[in-house]
């Protein structure tokens, strides 16, 4: 008698199996609340337990610095590679940015000191539940009135409603953007230019109160990464520079300071080839249902023709699974993919389909978003290279 044919297709990845962020102990959300907590700041809970507490706490943001990038580049930044072993509070462990690990959704949980499920800003792309549109959140458009969209006020709002001295200091360019609204409001915003104007002003702007929080911020090496890609020489360069920069700013530091050095996400390059970069638009299997695709090649928010759901979900498991976890919106949900909670009004933001990559992959779409299919090194899921960040500290 025959036997039956042996079925060896890989198993799609279980949604369990997905490493979720530390939401609640170590995740960028909770970070500000742990510092405001430590200064006295009513209603913050020091959610990091590692730290000790300061009466003056900066935070430099690096845009795109991932742990497992100071730890594989120790020559290009000898300041910050020494450095590591004082991560989150010298245990010498990294901090998870959160799902997805994208600049919007970062920065947002940085401000507000919430997860993405409750700030609402949960992707690079989302579908506006109001328009049925796609909304690009970091570049804000189209053009949505910010305070409906992320209403809850910020760390900095909170602190300098409790008498601290809080302030932000970065390029100018960002001062009356909407994200800045609904991420990092409250207190001064000072504009500079250069790097080491705003390490200069942002130890000036520690050293203007009793209790102070700074926040200062750093956009190139991202913009290399993403263009030339984590291996090449210019992203090397940019990180050389941002060495010297901490550098520039741990030396100022007036009394009773902690200075925290952390990211929004890592980065990961990825191969220009077909194996690697799955097209979308040119794929009729993926595109079957879709109403509309969000998100970024590497955290995809997928949404079906009303109908279609299950369809849709099925086909891209199948399609994706053994490379990617795929999951439903609820399956994502429960996970913990976006926080403890989603808030109702966030809930329909979620792609229906949602879909982060685990090996070096992306889903790309060449003909709707030629430029971000272009880029070189990506981020936004939940591997090593692109959710764990550094908490590199300095102390006064």
């Amino acid at each position: 008698m025959a036997q039956p044919a042996t079925w060896d297709h890989p198993e799609p990845l279980a949604v369990a199996s997905a490493p979720v962020p530390e939401y609640g102990s170590g995740s960028l959300a909770d970070l500000l609340p742990t510092l405001a907590a430590g200064m006295g700041v009513p209603g913050m809970i020091a959610a990091i337990p590692e730290l000790t507490a300061a009466d003056r706490n900066c935070v430099f943001l690096v845009d795109g610095l991932g742990w497992e990038q100071i730890k594989d580049h120790a020559d290009e930044a000898p300041y910050l590679h020494a450095l590591l072993g004082s991560s989150r509070g010298g245990t010498g462990r990294p901090l998870t940015a959160g799902y997805p690990a994208t600049t919007a959704t970062s920065l947002a949980s940085v401000g507000t000191g919430l997860p993405p499920g409750a700030h609402g800003l949960p992707g690079y792309t989302v579908r506006n539940p109001d328009t049925g549109a796609l909304m690009n959140q970091l570049r804000w458009q189209p053009w949505t009135k910010p305070k409906p969209w992320q209403p809850y006020p910020t760390i900095f709002q909170l602190a300098q409603d409790a008498g601290v001295h809080a302030a932000q200091v970065s390029s100018p360019t960002f001062q009356n953007t909407p994200l800045t609204k609904v991420a990092l409001s409250g207190g001064t915003f000072l504009g500079r230019l250069t790097g080491e104007e705003r390490m200069d002003l942002a130890a000036e702007q520690l050293a203007a109160g009793d209790r102070s929080l700074v926040y200062t911020y750093y956009a190139e090496l991202d913009g290399a990464g993403h263009r030339y890609g984590v291996a090449s020489d210019t992203w090397r360069g940019q990180l050389m520079y941002v060495d010297r920069l901490v550098q520039r700013l741990a030396e100022q530091l007036p009394p009773r300071s902690a200075l925290y050095v952390t990211a929004d996400h890592g980065m990961i390059d990825v191969p220009f080839d077909e194996e690697h970069r799955i097209d979308f638009d040119a794929d009729w299997e993926l595109r079957a249902g879709v109403a509309l695709l969000g998100g970024e090649g590497r955290a995809r928010h997928v949404y079906a023709v009303r109908g279609a759901e299950n369809d849709v979900l099925t086909c891209w498991r199948e399609v994706l699974g053994e490379q990617f976890w795929v999951a439903s919106r609820d399956e994502a949900i429960a996970a913990g993919w976006f926080g403890p909670t989603v808030d109702e009004r966030v809930h329909d933001r979620l792609g229906d389909v949602i879909v982060a990559a685990r090996d070096d992959v992306l889903v790309i779409a060449s003909e709707r978003e030629p430029k971000e299919s272009a880029m070189v090194g990506n981020h936004g899921s939940m591997t090593p290279a692109e959710q764990l960040v550094p908490l590199l500290e300095v102390r006064s």
